[in-house]
């Protein structure tokens, strides 16, 4: 067997797996037993060396609109634009057009080394399930290798009637889902967010917002933070985008992210699509359309990246690959190496937002692991040596 690396920020117990210290990493000759990579004993000589991680996490991306954009047509604009020209898709929306659409990204994603994804639903204005709904749990039951987590997605302003949210997350519940919504300039958006705080706490859900996605003065975020913490409700709760960070000063920045911080909320990036669709305007754009990740690590809030849309009205490009959506988020707010420090954003911590056990690496089965030919976590980042599968061990490589 080769020599393996594996970034110690991906380990339940870095200082008792063995192996040799190489920067953020361990290296060594692994150590097998009962099905899981255990330890590292010190490096072989003159042997080639691979990375291993664990499956990866896709927390945030949109199986029901995947791959729509061939018949779209011209759509490059902000976000009302992108949000009528899908609205005008659904026309297509058939069951064997969702299933077409949603089992290809899924395909992809797995090729990509994920485990675990969560796709949003768009719902509609009724407390029924949509089709799309149906669809994705259905597909969801036929892939028993990877965990498909479903979440609403509606208006927050649907979420302040108690029955609406109540039978949402009723169907949340069944499916084993989240329950989610979209925050902007809504004005029943405080009504909204406490309903759903309620119904997480009932029915054990976590909660999941598309929040403040765009560079105008909103700030759902912060009501979200202080609705958190008045309830304490202690549930996982992801925060989407959160673009209009970027427009708050120095103090005001502080103040929201040590709320954040203290409520134990995640925030995700989504590149892909917000540096597509953000800061449109006459000439080249000059703004970035990301949250402020490094002020929001810095003050222990934990942060994801994710790939969102993917070939539909709202990004006609991406890929459901959470690598390469690091990749992107690294180039775009300056996440500078050691990339290994950056990799919970796509395994461990992004598991944990979506309310699912974390997987280190010393604890899951090797099915659950995920090589690559990479030289070290900065070309795996890159993206130019793709993960995959760790091939099944013979009895004799067990200890």
């Amino acid at each position: 067997m080769q020599n393996i690396t594996v970034p110690s920020s991906l380990l339940r117990s870095p200082d008792s797996f063995g192996g040799q210290k190489s920067g953020d990493c361990l290296t060594g000759s692994p150590i097998f037993r009962d099905d899981r990579l255990v330890g590292l004993d010190a490096p072989l000589p003159d042997t080639d060396t691979v990375v291993v991680v664990p499956a990866l996490t896709e927390a945030h991306c949109h199986l029901d609109k995947c791959h729509t954009i061939a018949r779209l047509g011209p759509v490059a604009g902000d976000l009302m634009t992108a949000i009528s020209a899908q609205l005008r898709d659904k026309t297509h929306w058939t069951s064997t057009d969702i299933r077409t659409r949603a089992s290809r990204g899924l395909a992809e994603a797995k090729k990509a080394g994920v485990e675990a994804l969560r796709s949003h639903v768009d719902w509609g204005d009724a407390a029924e399930p949509p089709l799309a709904w149906h669809v994705l749990c259905e597909i969801a039951q036929g892939h028993e290798d990877v965990t498909l987590q479903l979440s609403p997605l509606t208006g927050v302003d649907q979420m302040a009637e108690r029955s609406f949210t109540q039978s949402l997350a009723r169907v949340a519940a069944a499916a084993k889902g989240a329950l989610g919504a979209f925050v902007h300039d809504h004005a029943e958006k405080r009504e909204g967010i406490s309903q759903m705080i309620q119904a997480a706490k009932e029915h054990g859900l976590p909660l999941d917002f598309h929040v403040d996605e765009g560079l105008d003065d909103c700030n759902g975020l912060e009501l979200i933070a202080d609705l958190i913490l008045e309830t304490r409700f202690d549930g996982p709760v992801l925060c989407g985008h959160a673009v209009s960070l970027m427009n708050r000063d120095a103090e005001h920045v502080q103040r929201i992210v040590e709320k954040l911080a203290r409520a134990n909320i995640t925030v995700c990036a989504l590149p892909t699509t917000n540096l597509y669709l953000q800061d449109r305007r006459q000439g080249t754009p000059d703004r970035r359309g990301l949250t402020r990740l490094r002020e929001l690590r810095a003050a222990g809030v934990k942060i994801l990246t994710a790939s969102d849309n993917v070939a539909d009205a709202f990004c006609p490009m991406g890929q459901f690959d959470p690598m390469a959506a690091l990749h992107l988020t690294s180039l775009a707010a300056h996440l500078d190496p050691p990339m290994a420090k950056w990799l919970p954003m796509v395994t461990t911590d992004a598991r944990r937002a979506m309310g699912l056990d974390p997987f280190h690496i010393e604890d899951v089965p090797l099915s659950r692991l995920r090589l690559s030919d990479a030289p070290d976590c900065e070309g795996l980042v890159s993206g130019r040596h793709p993960l995959r599968a760790l091939s099944p061990l013979p009895d004799s490589q067990n200890r």
